[in-house]
């Protein structure tokens, strides 16, 4: 294939791991930049068998073109789909979706966890209580910096779980390919790989759903044993510390 890469837009600092696997393994790509307020992308190629990689922003765009893969933004990666498909398997099973603005009830003392429903970047999901939410829709909705929320903005509203460790998981084809931990709560002790359990965990949600032929899924281990927090778009993913080499290689066999 050929490969879209946008230049480092995260604070990953593992982001430019991508560019060495391209030249180890000798594979043709692009990089590619946006100027302010454009969605325009300069193209050097006229090949279809695209994948990009880089910010919400380009896996948006690349849908509008004739390209295989090229993105896997939307379709099942939303929560009212994939949450049809794994049921009670969800961290946040039976949460409900609001717009940013829209008022709901609170029980007293109560905290909630809250994020975006569709785009994850425009603000960081967290466990809220009601004055510190009312705060931040307060604070987010009258200030002057230019941010990505509005109104209308869709959110998820959940109860608010004790979790043990998070990591994500490389999915493709039904395949468990590489796997990272990206935060421990409390005094967990520290692992450098995802335990056998998680990973077991997570391809037997892959088997019972296909959210697309690549993704990833964010799972985490509570009290109750694993959950799925969430599923996100492949070609907008951060890679921590996953087999960077590993993800390119099963995409490569997999669209060969």
């Amino acid at each position: 294939m050929y490969y879209l890469i946008q230049k480092n837009i995260f604070q990953d600092p593992r982001y430019d791991e991508i560019f060495h696997v391209m030249k180890a393994l000798n594979l043709p790509f692009q990089e590619v930049s946006f100027q302010p307020n454009s969605t325009e992308l300069n193209i050097e190629t006229t090949r279809k068998d695209i994948f990009v990689y880089g910010s919400v922003k380009l896996a948006k765009t690349a849908t509008n073109y004739d390209w295989k893969p090229g993105s896997f933004y939307g379709n099942n990666h939303e929560y009212e789909k994939y949450s049809v498909g794994y049921g009670a398997n969800i961290l946040n099973h039976g949460s409900f979706i609001k717009q940013f603005s829209e008022p709901f009830n609170w029980d007293t003392n109560q905290t909630l966890f809250i994020k975006p429903s569709k785009d994850a970047k425009v603000f960081t999901g967290k466990v809220f209580s009601k004055p510190e939410w009312e705060d931040f829709v307060y604070n987010t909705l009258n200030s002057k910096e230019d941010n990505r929320v509005d109104g209308a903005t869709q959110i998820q509203v959940s109860k608010s779980y004790n979790v043990i460790k998070e990591a994500r998981v490389w999915i493709i084809n039904r395949k468990v390919i590489t796997s990272s931990y990206y935060l421990f709560h409390g005094n967990v002790e520290y692992e450098e790989n995802v335990s056998k359990d998680g990973l077991c965990f997570a391809k037997e949600m892959a088997d019972l759903y296909n959210v697309a032929d690549a993704y990833v899924m964010d799972i985490c281990k509570t009290h109750n044993g694993w959950k799925i927090m969430e599923v996100n778009c492949i070609n907008s993913a951060g890679f921590y510390k996953a087999d960077v080499k590993a993800i390119i290689v099963a995409l490569e066999e997999f669209y060969e």
